[in-house]
C-alpha cells in the first residue's frame, strides 16, 4: 500500500474564519436599487431578462469562465500554416462562452429591436449586470450596440450590416458579413500623433470612384488603438479633400477577399486583459463613407454618445462588484471578537462604500432612461446630451478609488489573483480613458454648456424639484448658481463644475426616489463638506444598516 500523504495524516489546522465563496448568486435580484430603477422607469417587462442576466453573471460557471478568459488572454495570430496573412485573433474557449451568453441575452441590440420602453435602459442594466461577471467581453458588446445609430446616417450601409449586427447569434468566425449568422463592429480612432485630438488624423483616404456619403474610398494609414480588432468592420476617420470623414472598413472586400487589415501587435494592458486591444495599419483598405464628408467627427460622435453610457453603466457595475465582494467578506470575517461588518468603523467604510454604489447606479440607469425619451422630448435629449457626460466623468472617476478601498477590506485576501478584486482594481481605471479622458469630458461639458440649447434648463428641471428636501441639497444647489456665474476661466474650474454638477444630480435624484436614510447619507457625506475624498467618513448618526442593506447579496438564486 502505498504511504498516506503527511498532510492527510497530520492535518496542521482547520480552514475557519473564512467566508464562503459568492457564486451562484443572482446580482439582480440582490440589487434593490436596480430593481426599483426598472420598475420606476415602466421597464417592468425586462425583469425576467434582467434576472437571467443577474443568475448567469453570479454562477460559479460564469467566474469561472472569466478567470480563464483573463489568465490565458487573446494572442496575435498573424499568418495561417501556409504562410498567408490573416491577422485574426485568438482567444481562449471561455471568452468565447462569455461573448455567446452576451449576445443571447441581446445586450448589444435590445434597445434597438420591438417597440417597449425602456429599452436603453434594459441595455444598460443588463450591461451593468454582465460586467459584473466579466467585463472584458463588453467592449465589442458596446461598440456593436452604439454603432447602429452611426451607421444608420447612412441607410444603405445599415441595410448591408443591421441585421448582422442585431442577431442574437454570436459568430466569431472571420468571414465576410454575408456568411455569418452574427456580426460585431470595433472602433479604430486614436493615431499616435494625436490621442484625443481627432482632428489630427494622418490617415487619408481615397476615392474609387466619384466619392462621397456612402461610396467606395481606399483608406491608408495607422492607428495607434484599434478596439476589439477581431470584429468584422470598423468604424474609423480619415482625411478626404473636404477634411476628416467616418467610414465603415471591414475586414472583407465585396469580392471575398481579405481586406487589407495588418495588426501589428496587440496591447499589453495594464487590465482588461481578456479583450484585445491592438495597433492597426490600412494600406489601400476597402472603407465605404458613412454620413457627411468632412463631419466625420458629427457622424462618429453619435456612436461616441451611446458608447459614453456604456462606460458609465460598466463604471456603476464594478462599483456594485467591488462592494459586494467586501461587504459578503465583512460579513463572514470576525476579528477582534466580532464580525468585521459590526466593527464600527468598518461599518462606517462599508455602508460609505455602498452608498457611492447606489448612488452610481440610480444616476447612470436615469441617463439610460433618458436615451429612450431623447427621440420624442426635447428636454431629454438636451439631458442625455449633458447628463452622458456628467455621469462618465464622475462616476468613472470615483470607481478606483472606491474599488481600491473593497480590496483592502478583505486584506491580504484581496490582494490574490484567485480572488476576482485584482481583476477589478486593474479594470477599474480604464472607463475614466475610454471615450474621452477626464479632462476632455470635461471640456465637453463645457461645450454643451455653452452650445447645446436647453441643456442647462433640462438639468435644472431634473434637480429642482429635490428642492426644500434636504438643507444641505438646498445650500449646494445655491453653491453651483453661484460657480456657474463666476467670470474666471470656464476650463480652469471645468472639474470643479463637473464634480459639482453630478454629486447635486445623485442627490436630487435620491431625494426624489429613495427618501429617507440613503437620500440623508448622501446629502450629509457628499454636500456637507466630508466624504468626497477617504471613505468611511460618514457622521456617525447615519443609519448605517439601512445603507448596507442595499449592498447585501443573498444567496441561492
Amino acid at each position: 500500500m502505498a504511504p498516506r500523504s503527511p498532510c492527510a495524516v497530520l492535518p496542521t489546522h482547520r480552514v475557519d474564519n473564512q467566508p464562503p465563496v459568492l457564486e451562484d448568486v443572482n446580482f439582480f435580484d440582490s440589487d434593490p436599487i436596480l430593481t426599483a430603477v426598472l420598475k420606476r422607469e415602466g421597464a417592468t417587462w425586462a425583469m425576467r431578462k434582467a434576472q437571467a442576466m443577474g443568475a448567469f453573471a453570479g454562477s460559479a460557471q460564469t467566474i469561472e469562465w472569466a478567470q480563464m478568459a483573463n489568465r490565458f488572454g487573446p494572442e496575435l495570430n498573424s499568418f495561417d500554416c501556409h504562410g498567408q496573412r490573416i491577422d485574426e485573433v485568438r482567444f481562449h474557449p471561455a471568452y468565447h462562452e462569455l461573448m455567446k451568453a452576451g449576445i443571447a441575452y441581446e445586450v448589444h441590440s435590445i434597445a434597438w429591436t420591438g417597440d417597449r420602453p425602456g429599452g436603453h435602459l434594459t441595455h444598460s442594466a443588463l450591461e451593468f449586470l454582465l460586467c459584473q461577471g466579466e467585463a472584458g467581453v463588453c467592449c465589442p458588446i458596446t461598440m456593436t450596440y452604439a454603432a447602429i445609430p452611426a451607421l444608420r446616417q447612412q441607410p444603405e450601409v445599415a441595410a448591408a450590416w443591421e441585421d448582422a449586427c442585431l442577431s442574437t447569434h454570436y459568430d466569431p468566425r472571420c468571414l465576410p458579413v454575408t456568411e455569418k449568422s452574427g456580426a460585431t463592429i470595433g472602433m479604430a480612432m486614436t493615431e499616435k500623433q494625436g490621442g484625443s485630438d481627432v482632428r489630427a488624423t494622418q490617415t487619408t483616404a481615397r476615392p474609387m470612384g466619384r466619392g462621397g456619403s456612402g461610396e467606395d474610398y481606399l483608406l491608408t494609414g495607422h492607428k495607434w488603438f484599434c478596439s476589439a480588432p477581431m470584429s468584422d468592420a470598423f468604424l474609423t476617420l480619415a482625411q478626404t479633400e473636404k477634411g476628416l470623414s467616418c467610414f465603415l472598413l471591414p475586414r472583407w472586400r465585396p469580392d471575398g477577399t481579405r481586406n487589407p487589415f495588418y495588426l501589428q501587435r496587440l496591447k499589453d494592458k495594464l487590465g482588461n486583459r481578456s479583450n484585445a486591444s491592438s495597433e492597426v495599419e490600412f494600406l489601400d483598405s476597402w472603407a465605404q463613407m458613412v454620413g457627411e464628408e468632412g463631419r466625420g467627427i458629427a457622424t462618429i460622435m453619435t456612436m461616441v454618445q451611446h458608447t459614453r453610457l456604456d462606460t458609465a453603466s460598466a463604471s456603476a457595475g464594478l462599483m456594485r462588484q467591488a462592494v459586494v465582494q467586501a461587504v459578503h467578506h465583512c460579513e463572514h470575517r470576525k476579528a477582534f471578537g466580532k464580525r468585521l461588518v459590526e466593527q464600527p468603523l468598518m461599518t462606517n467604510l462599508l455602508a460609505d462604500l455602498a452608498l457611492e454604489s447606489a448612488a452610481a447606479t440610480v444616476l447612470v440607469m436615469r441617463v439610460a432612461g433618458a436615451f429612450d425619451r431623447a427621440a420624442g422630448d426635447r428636454g431629454e435629449r438636451a439631458f442625455a446630451r449633458l447628463a452622458v457626460a456628467l455621469a462618465k466623468f464622475w462616476v468613472a472617476k470615483r470607481l478606483p478609488h472606491l474599488t481600491y478601498e473593497s480590496l483592502e477590506c478583505l486584506g491580504g485576501s484581496g490582494y490574490v489573483e484567485e480572488n476576482m478584486m485584482p481583476r477589478l482594481y486593474r479594470e477599474a481605471p480604464l472607463n475614466s480613458i475610454w471615450e474621452g479622458s477626464g479632462n476632455v469630458i470635461c471640456l465637453d461639458i463645457l461645450r454643451v454648456l455653452e452650445k447645446e440649447p436647453g441643456a442647462m434648463e433640462a438639468y435644472w428641471a431634473e434637480v429642482a424639484p429635490a428642492k426644500g428636501g434636504d438643507r444641505r441639497f438646498d445650500e449646494a444647489l445655491q453653491d453651483l448658481q453661484q460657480e456657474l456665474g463666476r467670470k474666471e476661466e470656464p476650463q480652469a474650474r471645468a472639474r470643479v463644475l463637473a464634480e459639482r454638477m453630478a454629486l447635486l444630480l445623485q442627490a436630487a435624484l435620491l431625494l426624489r426616489h429613495h427618501p429617507g436614510p440613503l437620500a440623508d447619507a448622501f446629502c450629509a457625506g457628499r454636500l456637507a463638506g466630508v466624504g468626497t475624498g477617504t471613505y468611511g467618513t460618514l457622521p456617525p448618526d447615519t443609519d448605517f444598516e439601512f445603507v448596507l442593506q442595499t449592498a447585501r447579496v443573498t444567496t441561492g438564486g
